[in-house]
């Protein structure tokens, strides 16, 4: 039986958030896991494309980010979609609930690394979203780009 390779240097992007939202500030956040999910995600095993943020009782929750099962867990093993916090220090939580009060203002996980201790980190964005308009433009700008480099 072939074991998956386990990495020392992770880095996972949202790339659909880029695409969706617009940037106002960002955070890096530790995140509270099990022994399973930092296994998995030392595998590469994460997805964070439907990913949010929300507060619960003045603690920030990651909900829907997706890390699969440990192959080699046993019933010990973690639920892939469970709601996970996320560690930040008081400060930065009042900041981030006062700037929410805002309408159409959102918290949205961009990026997931390993840091050089071997813990796992998260950057969050607090964030606008993007009318339909401004996506086009996006596109348009990716196009231009993408044409300049091939020349």
């Amino acid at each position: 039986m072939a074991k998956e390779k386990i990495e020392k240097h992770i880095e996972i992007k949202n790339r659909r958030a880029s695409f969706e939202y617009f940037f106002l500030e960002t955070y890096t956040a530790g995140i509270v896991l099990t022994g399973t999910e930092i296994k998995s995600i030392r595998q590469g095993k994460v997805n964070l494309t439907d990913a949010y943020c929300v507060f619960n009782s003045n603690e920030l929750m990651i909900k829907q980010m997706h890390i699969s099962q440990y192959n080699e867990g046993t019933h010990y093993n973690h639920e892939p979609l469970r709601d996970r916090l996320l560690l930040l220090q008081k400060r930065e939580l009042k900041k981030l609930v006062n700037k929410l009060k805002d309408v159409g203002l959102t918290i949205v996980p961009t990026r997931m690394f390993i840091s050089d201790r071997g813990f796992a980190k998260i950057d969050i964005a607090l964030a606008k979203g993007k009318k339909l308009y401004d996506k086009r433009e996006t596109i348009k700008e990716k196009d231009v780009k993408r044409n300049l480099e091939r020349e």
